[in-house]
């Protein structure tokens, strides 16, 4: 039958059907006695429903017939699996996997799959698995501020392991400069090996001397985006866990007191108090108690002058 332009599709009564669109191609998928047409670009031809009645074997090679056991959208949900858990992955893997699941497709209409597959638009959720991913080679550096009762304003630096959010060192100054950071820095890694990332902010107070120190303590100094503090975000909710659990309900005198206060936060923030990142463990790492019997007493261990408690078996 010569190719022609005709006003409308091609019917007769002596014919089951035919249709003649230069690029038309479509796939059959029958599964649980249902016919479904899909186009080469995954969409699906719902107005062709004599076709779908009439389709029992394979067509001339312009429309393929399959009868598999897994529907074309069980293996397109794969697929997007497969992209989602596997974000660097390609056509090329992701066929081979599949292929090594059983499953019959070439690698071209994995690749369209691909191309349709939903991407994730935040932007922060690459850069958590970029901090999950090194963890254990990152710290990170900050300041906060506290006002005193003489409604002065005293600084509070630390510097924080992301591994077991570990406090390395904090100090407490009224006049924050280079010079006292970079001394700060070298405190923190007097007696250890220095973390290879060290993350920061924009402050003013990270100066080129403060990241020219960084450098030859051996870490590499990174800055935060602009006005993006979730990227420290360790950082940032330690901060507000020391107001939460202290700062709030305290009134500082002095840099001395601060220091005081800071010091036994610090400890009680190693070894007594659990976090939720951590799987409810202890950055020093708490040993779980024997579960207590019937007849055994909790001791509770005031913690920060009766604000927090730590509770044990006793003895």
């Amino acid at each position: 039958m010569p190719l022609s332009r005709k006003p409308a599709p091609f019917d007769h009564p002596e014919w089951v059907f035919e249709l003649k669109y230069d690029g038309f191609r479509s796939l059959a998928v029958i599964h649980d006695g249902r016919c479904e047409l899909i186009s080469r670009n995954g969409h699906p031809f719902n107005s062709f429903d004599s076709l779908r009645k009439a389709m029992t074997a394979p067509g001339d090679g312009k429309t393929v017939l399959l009868d598999v056991s897994t529907s074309a959208r069980r293996v397109r949900a794969l697929i997007f699996r497969m992209i989602a858990e596997n974000p660097t992955w390609g056509a090329p893997r992701i066929h081979g996997e599949l292929v090594k699941l059983g499953f019959d497709l070439s690698e071209r209409s994995v690749s369209r799959w691909v191309r349709r597959s939903p991407r994730e638009p935040d932007p922060s959720k690459r850069w958590l698995t970029f901090l999950r991913n090194h963890r254990e080679a990152i710290a990170a550096m900050d300041f906060f501020t506290v006002p005193t009762l003489t409604f002065g304003v005293l600084y509070c630096f630390f510097v924080i392991g992301h591994d077991r959010r570990k406090i390395l060192h904090f100090n407490v100054t009224r006049n924050p400069n280079a010079l006292w950071i970079v001394q700060q820095l070298r405190e923190a890694w007097a007696f250890s090996q220095p973390h290879r990332f060290l993350l920061f902010d924009r402050d003013s107070k990270f100066g080129a001397d403060v990241v020219s120190a960084v450098r030859d303590i051996g870490s590499q100094p990174t800055r935060l985006a602009f006005r993006s503090p979730w990227q420290n975000g360790v950082a940032e909710r330690w901060v507000g866990s020391c107001r939460r659990d202290l700062l709030d309900h305290v009134i500082v005198l002095n840099e001395r007191h601060l220091k005081r206060l800071m010091s036994e936060y610090v400890l009680y923030y190693h070894d007594d108090r659990t976090h939720l990142g951590l799987a409810k463990d202890t950055p020093a790492g708490r040993p779980t108690a024997i579960r207590p019997g019937a007849e055994c007493k909790i001791q509770s261990l005031p913690r920060l002058g009766g604000l927090h408690h730590r509770y044990t078996v006793a003895e």
